[in-house]
């Protein structure tokens, strides 16, 4: 009975293997130092005017100040003004109800955007097949963006003030016999304005995840019996996950840190932590708007910690 015994290499094979170790090597470490020569341009950009400008927020916001002045000494009294009377026990305190207001707005807006992004993301990827009218339909979805944020938030007041185009046509028609006061000025137009500039930005993640599945699997479904809200719900919608996620996360920080929609459409009297450091900072507070940046920036990293913990955007990619 015979047995199987390992080829062993001869020395001139092994001689001639034996170079090319090192050649891998050295070609391994020149690919990697080509990549962070590549991503140095990027990456001094995102040192300049990210990282250095959120630093000198830090740092302001341990100073302190006066009616007339920043003062560059250590404090941690304008941290301790944020959170005035939050640990009391008594009612809520201010930056907690404006915390929350602020929230409000970021689920109200979130939720009204997926619904109309994923709607509009699933019309133009399943429903057009033709890359020409695709490409209209986003140049189309990008107008908002063709004048400045103000001009589209003044835009709103004809249509939805007092004796505005709705107003006047809902009254024409004999559906209202008063102005309706409540559509300008109001959580409804903040949040409707919410829609009208971020709902772009809830699309594109989600339609670039819909052009990734592939149709086999929505045949295959089919064929298997599935209704068409079947398919949605199982097939359609968990592999758009990271399409959602990003785009969650561009709404939420979006209207996390905006001051301009909820002061323009809020009349100035809904509160919003941006709005709140925007006051802060035409007065000249700057130590505490800083801190108010920081805790702000907290919050956010907070909720984009949550997305990613629910959806692990690395693997999914």
């Amino acid at each position: 009975m015979s047995t199987a015994t390992a080829r062993v290499p001869s020395l001139p094979e092994a001689a001639q293997a034996a170079p090319a170790l090192p050649g891998l090597a050295a070609e391994t470490r020149r690919q990697r130092r080509l990549a962070y020569w590549q991503a140095m341009p990027l990456g001094l950009v995102f040192l300049a005017f990210f990282l250095v400008p959120l630093a000198l927020t830090l740092i302001v916001s341990f100073w302190e100040y006066n009616e007339y002045e920043i003062i560059p000494a250590f404090t941690l009294q304008n941290y301790a003004d944020v959170f005035e009377g939050c640990l009391s026990g008594a009612d809520l305190c201010t930056t907690f109800r404006t915390y929350l207001s602020t929230l409000k707005f970021c689920l109200l807006g979130w939720a009204a955007t997926l619904t109309v992004g994923f709607t509009v993301a699933y019309f133009v990827a399943f429903h057009v097949r033709s890359t020409a009218m695709q490409t209209v339909l986003f140049l189309i979805c990008t107008i908002p963006f063709w004048t400045s944020n103000v001009i589209r938030m003044i835009a709103w007041i004809p249509l939805l003030g007092r004796n505005g185009l709705v107003n006047d046509t809902l009254m024409g028609l004999g559906v209202t016999k008063a102005p309706i006061e409540g559509l300008l000025y109001s959580d409804f137009s903040v949040v409707l304005a919410f829609i009208h500039l971020d709902t772009v930005f809830m699309i594109v993640p989600i339609f670039n995840s819909m052009m990734r599945i592939d149709r086999s699997l929505i045949e295959a479904a089919t064929d298997a019996g599935a209704t068409p809200w079947q398919t949605l719900w199982n097939v359609i919608v968990p592999l758009c996950k990271p399409g959602i996620a990003i785009g969650s996360i561009f709404v939420l920080t979006l209207i996390m840190g905006d001051f301009v929609t909820v002061g323009v459409m809020g009349g100035q009297q809904i509160a919003s932590v941006g709005k709140v450091i925007q006051v802060q900072m035409s007065y000249l507070q700057f130590p505490a708007a800083a801190a108010n940046a920081v805790v702000l920036l907290g919050a956010v990293m907070v909720l984009i910690g949550a997305l990613t913990r629910l959806i692990d955007l690395r693997r999914e990619l």
